[in-house]
Parts: C-alpha cells; sequence; structure tokens
C-alpha cells in the first residue's frame, strides 16, 4: 500500500519570498500479516516558484496583499488548487518574522493554505528546515560524521548541528546579507540593522544613512562578521562581541564539527562572488560571500556541498517538516485537523511516580499551565513504559480523565502523545470510559518536548495514520 500526499513550502524570508509543491511518499513496509508499519519512503520537489523580493511596506511592515499575491499566481503557474494541499508549512524567517504584522500576513494567507498548512516562525524550527533543506542531517548519517549548516539569508545565519542524521544543537545570529541596504552601486547607505551598527562601530564604521561606504569599509565589516560565524562553531577565539550578535543561544560545543555546510541566499555567493558586480542585490551578500571564501575556518572542517543554497528553507518547509504517526493510533477523523496545539509533557521523575499518583500530578501542571494564558487547551505527552499490561492501561486511562477534568470541560477533543508504541490500547481504554462525552486523539511514535506546538492533520493512508507537524517556536523570539 502507498499514498502521496501534496506539501506546500511557503518561505517569506528576510529577502526573498518562495514557494514550492513536494509530494511525500507513504508506503506500508510491513507483512501482510503484520500490523501495518508505515514510513515515509520519498519526498519529491514538483514545483518551485520564482524567487521575489520580499514586499514591504515599511522597515516594520510585511506587504500582506503582494505577498497574496505572489503566492496566489505561484498556485495558478503550479496549476494547484488549495483543497488539493494535505500538509506543508508557512514559514516567516530572519528579520521578516519580527515585522509587527507578521500573524497577520498569516491571516491573509490562511485560505490558501490548504486545510492543513502550518504558520510557524522562530530560529529554532528554521534552522532545523533549512539545515534538511540543505541535506546536512543525510550528509551526517551517511558520513557517521557531526555536520553543521549555516543557513545565512538576508537577516540571520541559523545553524543546526546534525550527528548521524539527528539534530543535537541549534543557534542563530543576526548575520545576513540584507542587514545592510545600498541605495545605488557606489556603496550610499539607506539602512542599517541596530546590531550591525554596533558591529560596525567595534571597526571604526559608522553606518548613517545617506553615508557612502567604500568597498574597503564594507569588506572590513564583512570581515567582521564572518568572525563572528567563525567563533559561533568553534574555529576562532570569541569575543564580546559574538554575545551581542547571538539572536536567541549559542552552540555548547561540547562536541567537534567535522564538516560544514552553508544555504540561504549568501551561501550561492560564496561560490560565485563578483568584484565587478559587487552591489547586484543592493546589500552586503555578494561582499559576505566573498568574505566567508577567504575565510580560515576551511583550513579547520572541510566544507560539503549543499543539496539546495536559496531554496533550502523553503524545501525543507515543503518537504521536512511533516512526520507520520504510529499505525496503531486512535483518533476520531471529524475531531482533526487540530492546530497549535501547546504541549504539555510530563517529565522522568515524573513518570517514574506511581499511577495512581498520576492524576493529582497532571492536575497541578494544568493549573500551572493556565497562568500561560494559552487559548488551546494542552495536549498531554509523555514517554511511556516499554510494555504495559491491561490494568495498567485502564489504571493510567483513568488517571489521565481525571488530571484532564478541566480539559474536559472545555471544546475540543482530548488529545494525548505518546512517545512509545501504546496509543492504540490506551485511546481505546480513554474512550471507553469517556463514553460519547468527548473525542479522543491519541497518536504515538511522536516525540515532542514542553513549549512546543503540535499540529495533527486529518487521516491518511485509510485512516491508519495522521501527518504531524512539531513546532518548537512560534514567533517566538
Amino acid at each position: 500500500m502507498k499514498e502521496t500526499i501534496l506539501s506546500v513550502g511557503i518561505d517569506i524570508g528576510t529577502s526573498t519570498t518562495q514557494l514550492v509543491f513536494s509530494e511525500i511518499c507513504i508506503e506500508n513496509m510491513a507483512s501482510m500479516v503484520s500490523v501495518p508499519r508505515l514510513k515515509i519512503i520519498g519526498k519529491r520537489v514538483t514545483y518551485a516558484s520564482d524567487i521575489y523580493f520580499t514586499p514591504l511596506l515599511s522597515e516594520q511592515e510585511i506587504d500582506a496583499t503582494k505577498v497574496r499575491s505572489i503566492v496566489e499566481q505561484e498556485y495558478q503557474k503550479a496549476g494547484v488548487t488549495p483543497e488539493q494541499v494535505q500538509t506543508g508549512a508557512v514559514i516567516i524567517t530572519g528579520e521578516t518574522a519580527r515585522k509587527t504584522n507578521a500573524a497577520k500576513v498569516i491571516e491573509t494567507l490562511s485560505d490558501l493554505a490548504g486545510e492543513f498548512v502550518v504558520a510557524t516562525a522562530g530560529p529554532v524550527l528554521e534552522g532545523i528546515i533549512a539545515g534538511k533543506g540543505a541535506h546536512a542531517h543525510l550528509e551526517s548519517k551517511e558520513r557517521g560524521a557531526v555536520v553543521a549548516n549555516l543557513d545565512i539569508g538576508g537577516g540571520t545565519t541559523n545553524v543546526a548541528v546534525f550527528k548521524n542524521g539527528e539534530i543535537i544543537d541549534t543557534a542563530c545570529l543576526d548575520i545576513g546579507g540584507r542587514l545592510v541596504v545600498f541605495s545605488d552601486n557606489h556603496g550610499t547607505l539607506s539602512y542599517a540593522s541596530d546590531k550591525i551598527k554596533i558591529l560596525a562601530k567595534s571597526q571604526g564604521i559608522e553606518l548613517v544613512p545617506g553615508a557612502r561606504l567604500s568597498k574597503e569599509q564594507i569588506a572590513k565589516l564583512t570581515s567582521a562578521m564572518t568572525s563572528i560565524l567563525e567563533q559561533s562553531i568553534g574555529v576562532r577565539q570569541t569575543t564580546p562581541l559574538l554575545e551581542t550578535m547571538v539572536t536567541d543561544k549559542m552552540l555548547r560545543l561540547d562536541y567537534a564539527i567535522d564538516y560544514v555546510t552553508f544555504s540561504g541566499g549568501v551561501a550561492d555567493c560564496i561560490v560565485r562572488w563578483n568584484d565587478s558586480d559587487a552591489f547586484a542585490y543592493g546589500d552586503l551578500g555578494m561582499f559576505l560571500g566573498k568574505a566567508i571564501a577567504a575565510s580560515q575556518m576551511f583550513m579547520t572542517i572541510p566544507m560539503l556541498k549543499a543539496k539546495e543554497t536559496i531554496r533550502a528553507t523553503v524545501v525543507g518547509a515543503g518537504s521536512h517538516t511533516t512526520d507520520i504517526s504510529g499505525s496503531t493510533i486512535t483518533f476520531t477523523d471529524e475531531a482533526l485537523p487540530v492546530q497549535n496545539v501547546p504541549i504539555l509533557k510530563l517529565s522522568r521523575e515524573d513518570e517514574s511516580l506511581p499511577l495512581s499518583q498520576w492524576g493529582d500530578l497532571i492536575t497541578q501542571k494544568i493549573d500551572r499551565f493556565a497562568l500561560k494564558e494559552e487559548r488551546v487547551a494542552p495536549a498531554l505527552a509523555f514517554k511511556g513504559p516499554d510494555a504495559i499490561g491491561f490494568d495498567a492501561i485502564q489504571e493510567l486511562a483513568s488517571n489521565i480523565i481525571r488530571g484532564m477534568a478541566s480539559v474536559l470541560s472545555q471544546s475540543g477533543p482530548i488529545i494525548v502523545v505518546v512517545e512509545n508504541d501504546l496509543a492504540k490500547a490506551l485511546g481505546q481504554a480513554l474512550k471507553a470510559q469517556l463514553g460519547l462525552k468527548k473525542h479522543v486523539i491519541c497518536i504515538d511514535t511522536i516525540k515532542v518536548e514542553n513549549d512546543d506546538y503540535i499540529d495533527i492533520g486529518k487521516g491518511l493512508a485509510h485512516s491508519k495514520v495522521v501527518p504531524v507537524i512539531v513546532k518548537t517556536l512560534v514567533f517566538g523570539y
């Protein structure tokens, strides 16, 4: 049994806006007499849009109307209607995620994005998506190595570190090609971000709109930007300026990086910078690419060629945001899809308590969770035991119901996310004990953490699995 679903990725970045459609193929890998074991076996980009400069109304606002027009135009070119799209992601990234109307842009696109498409932003998720779009995760798996992908866009550099195919660390820096914008080909400054002004001042350069920067000054500034990148991955001694330029957090660096890959618009400039056309994009992109190409980091860490560069984030959004649940799960299809559901996860210490104490424990956590003023009731998440008997399942279900009493009084389903494979038995026990009082969604083989948000789509493969997207941050920085 195979099923192909259509996914969309829309990336509204600091410099560019683009869209891709991808086909994701799901197949049952088990034998005819075994419990179904469905896996994603293939991902293929079927349509890639033109690349547009992200339309802005001002330094603080995105032009939502023009963004929508771009997306509508590309849907028509691809011959796709919103009803055909089953999963995917709208990603607002970099400096654009900090615009005052970023959430409004998502609302503007919501009816174009199909029934189950996710609106997300944040440096952690963006870095992971771009790293997967660049295939850094596959390089790390194939080589049994640690690979760091630096996705350098217009506003930020998102770093994602993979080991043997799994993400182990992320960071984000305010380093990007469009943090300085020129009004002509002579270096006349029209815009500079606040943080880049601090970095420039450390080099004796004042970034004042209307001033003209020489190519030597620009080279000095982009050399300093490259130094920040070198410091961030551990190939140069750190300075206080690194902390200044960090967006969220630095890499732990309690591991050695074996290889580095580059994606994002600036990645193209690393391999094809051109002195005679240095102001081609009206920003620092070409200069920064040249500075990185001359970096000594490559004497320490070999560079691998990324599968995607400027399209890494949008390809990752279209192809790598979606996972699928286990195939022995419990859900009511009319209760789906659900979106932006916050996660409340039990700790290992919590799970070590006797099942009889779980009800009170869950109640306490939900009461504290309510202080966050979430508008949507949380999904309860835990790892779960490797093996559990019938009586223990019944006790676990009754304590979950007791602990989530306040959730039961709200509209919407009760949602439980288990890491181990026990969602079918637990979900059936929850349904039996609740009767017709509440829809139950109980899924497994999905790993989430506190402060994550989860989206669950309608059933696929004859309702044996559901598509799931875990979002690490939503407009979170």
